[in-house]
């Protein structure tokens, strides 16, 4: 069976991988000459010339994210050279917030999480308390509310310090949205597997794993390299090779673009879905299913991410990762998390001193958050900050609203949707992605 595997994002490359490994033929066509999709390499200069690769934006992967962890295994990558694991942990620059105890760290899940919630530095036993009760509560009720519920009607009994040093977040750092605007029950159903559930490759489900490596070397590059050598006469991967056209024909579909004509038996459509509405409106023609599908993708909302990279030379922070207070003036104060790049990469000379700002849900001009977020790192962490590169993914994510129909993963007899916003049980995260793409897999081996 030929299969045709259009856009090698995450979703793509993992629908390549599986589909080869169920036996098919596999060619990927992606319009950029990087794999990754938005999850994505970066090449980038630093002030002082040296040059080093970073990414199109910061993304952190959990213990829970058990499908993506199975195949970056499959793929041959050794995960503890390619992700730093660390336990559950929002630690703030002055050093609260929630921090899993050295003692507690491989506790099974919920306890080592329990262990979290009642050391939380700088929080009342009262504080403590409600949220404990309130994982319990959730817990019992399996993890399920009211599709129409937001994550702050859901929350509304806790704490104003809990809502804002933990729920709101992890709420925008999950699904790229305030807690005033998300979902409730895809919110629930991270916290149950992140909290409670079982983590995956020898990690606590809870485990927060943070690259050592480019984006695109986590994982699309390494499922490339390993279907060179696994299936080097039935995979083929084209970069540059954008499709523009695509006709049902006789029970298979045609592709065309520069260069590009050919049929296949399946196609698995991986590209955004903003990307896939635009493409299967223009060629849907008496299509109905087709043309059904593509309004559902091009009804979806989508919301900013902005990664603000800075340098300073021998800054090193407290920790990998550190959580960012909100400020009474919320736009002077846009990032909710900072990442140290040097101690992600310590054998990297390149990446000392590189600190990487994440604006959540970002709005307004790139140079004016730029300016802010140096501002803000600024005054929180005592740090004189340079302006390096400043990333804005204006439809980084799908908006994760109450109650929101996504698009299924069958587009057509034949043609399958395989992406972050594809329907699931997760927000646009990796995992999702990974998900999408080895389920679109399946669904065309039949």
């Amino acid at each position: 069976m030929k299969v045709a595997v259009v856009g090698a994002g995450w979703a793509g490359m993992a629908a390549a991988v599986e589909a080869a490994g169920l036996g098919m033929d596999v060619t990927v066509f992606e319009a950029t000459r990087t794999l990754g999709g938005r999850a994505r390499a970066l090449s980038a200069a630093k002030p002082d010339g040296t040059s080093l690769t970073l990414d199109n934006g910061q993304h952190i992967l959990i213990g829970a994210y058990s499908e993506t962890l199975a195949l970056m295994q499959r793929v041959r990558l050794e995960l503890p050279h390619v992700l730093m694991a660390l336990p559950l942990s929002l630690p703030y620059p002055d050093g609260t917030g929630l921090q899993t105890p050295t003692w507690a760290a491989r506790w099974p899940a919920p306890l080592d999480a329990l262990a979290a919630i009642a050391t939380a530095r700088g929080w009342t036993w009262g504080e403590r308390l409600a949220l404990i009760r309130a994982s319990l509560r959730w817990q019992m009720a399996g993890f399920r509310c009211e599709p129409s519920a937001t994550v702050e009607s859901l929350c509304e009994d806790l704490p104003e310090r809990v809502m804002r040093e933990l729920v709101e977040p992890l709420c925008v750092s999950a699904l790229n949205l305030p807690a005033s605007h998300a979902s409730a029950a895809v919110f629930l159903r991270v916290m149950r597997d992140a909290l409670f559930g079982r983590g995956a490759a020898g990690f606590n489900a809870s485990s927060l794993l943070l690259p050592r490596t480019d984006l695109t070397r986590l994982f699309p590059a390494a499922a490339a390299q390993w279907l060179q050598q696994q299936h080097d006469k039935t995979s083929r991967i084209q970069l540059g090779a954008r499709i523009t056209g695509l006709r049902a024909e006789g029970g298979r579909w045609r592709l065309t673009g520069d260069g590009i004509d050919q049929a296949f038996d399946r196609v698995i459509w991986a590209t955004t879905a903003s990307v896939a509405a635009q493409t299967l409106l223009a060629h849907a023609d008496d299509n109905e299913a087709l043309a059904s599908w593509a309004l559902s993708a091009h009804a979806l909302g989508f919301t900013a991410i902005t990664t603000v990279y800075a340098w300073a030379p021998g800054a090193r922070l407290a920790a990998p990762m550190l959580a960012l207070r909100a400020e009474p003036d919320e736009q002077a104060a846009p990032a909710q998390f900072v990442f140290d790049r040097g101690q992600l990469s310590p054998d990297d000379a390149a990446a000392q001193g590189v600190l990487a700002f994440v604006v959540s849900a970002s709005t307004g001009e790139r140079d004016d958050l730029q300016a802010r977020v140096l501002q803000q790192g600024q005054r929180q962490l005592g740090l004189a900050l340079q302006p390096w590169v400043t990333v804005v993914e204006k439809r980084a994510t799908f908006a994760c609203t109450p109650g929101l129909e996504r698009p299924g993963a069958v587009m057509a007899p034949g043609l399958f949707a395989a992406g972050d916003y594809v329907q699931g049980p997760y927000p646009a995260t990796l995992e999702s992605a990974v998900r999408s793409g080895l389920a679109a897999a399946r669904l065309a081996k039949g």
